[in-house]
């Protein structure tokens, strides 16, 4: 294994989103502009590129929506409920969020605990002002406070470098891709028999439709590819700020070598949200591996690469 330095990694993963983000941008605008070219093709020419400001206007609209509004609809879709204080273990989560938030200057994000057997944790919202931290009933259950804090300091992490938002722009982004590439190719055969009643489009227009074509099916595949690497790189910068919030950089790898030893599905934690969670809920081995292949597929990086990066830090090896 590459000996490589967490704090090294934030420069490039802060450079990397912003590609990722340029990314789903350009892949509106194709899906945008294919659509006009298959308009002009047809024989109808609105004089603005109208498809085009469509799917970008679509896509604003979405992020705009999931931020207003969907970390709610992700606590709901988990069956998260509100901290029970009177609850000892979760009075001492409590406990240990304010820690942290007092920690990393930031203010106190609302709690609530899954009813879950397997461990395993989130964090959702818009930002320090907006924001919620989830972990499940097992999490409680199998941790010590040491570890129960690496684990919170990594989401904390997350709240106070903004990824929650930055995951959920990327989330809702990625499908407003998947839809517009459904609709217009739901909306091809109307295109066709447009182009085979009027010939008027030119050599121009029919090149805009064949790469339009490609593209309704290469769209869906990079979203899916672009939203699951920009996951893993803020994992690796949530475990660097979480160690630096604790001191600790030991507590959150004995908390994740207890986390990728259960490796049974989260039930409670649909795969839409996978992305969010310190480690995958749905218990695949993919995650495991290391290679462009599985780093394609993957949600997070290799647990064991992410302990001996912590071990790392505390100046010791991984065994």
């Amino acid at each position: 294994m590459t000996s490589t330095n967490l704090y090294e990694q934030q420069k490039r993963n802060i450079g990397n989103t912003r590609l990722f983000l340029a990314g789903f941008i350009l892949l509106l605008a194709i899906l945008g502009l294919g659509a006009d070219g298959l308009l002009y093709a047809g024989g109808f020419s609105p004089g603005l590129p109208l498809a085009t400001l469509g799917a970008l206007g679509f896509g604003g609209l979405s992020a705009w929506w999931s931020l207003h509004g969907g970390d709610q609809a992700v606590l709901e879709s988990t069956r998260a409920v509100a901290l029970n204080s009177s609850d000892p273990k979760q009075r001492v989560l409590e406990n240990v969020v304010e820690e942290m938030a007092i920690a990393g200057g930031l203010p106190k994000p609302r709690i609530y605990v899954i009813p879950d057997s397997d461990p395993n944790a989130f964090a959702t919202g818009t930002g320090p002002e907006k924001s919620s931290i989830a972990v499940t009933q097992g999490l409680l259950d199998s941790l010590t406070r040491d570890e129960l804090q690496g684990v919170v300091s990594h989401e904390m992490s997350h709240v106070k470098n903004y990824d929650i938002r930055l995951m959920t722009v990327v989330a809702a982004l990625a499908g407003a891709v998947l839809l517009i590439s459904d609709w217009s190719r739901r909306g091809l055969s109307f295109g066709g028999r447009r182009r085979d009643s009027d010939r008027g489009g030119g050599g121009l227009g029919i090149l805009f439709v064949i790469l339009w074509v490609v593209s309704l099916v290469l769209a869906p595949i990079i979203a899916q590819i672009v939203s699951l690497a920009v996951a893993r790189q803020r994992e690796y910068l949530a475990d660097a700020s979480g160690a630096e919030l604790t001191r600790n950089p030991l507590a959150l790898a004995s908390a994740l070598e207890k986390i990728a030893a259960a490796v049974a599905p989260t039930p409670s934690i649909k795969q839409g949200i996978a992305h969010l969670c310190i480690e995958d809920p749905r218990g695949r081995t993919i995650d495991e591996r290391e290679g462009w292949w599985a780093s394609l597929l993957s949600t997070h990086p290799p647990v064991s690469r992410r302990i001996a990066l912590l071990r790392e830090m505390a100046y010791q090896k991984a065994p």
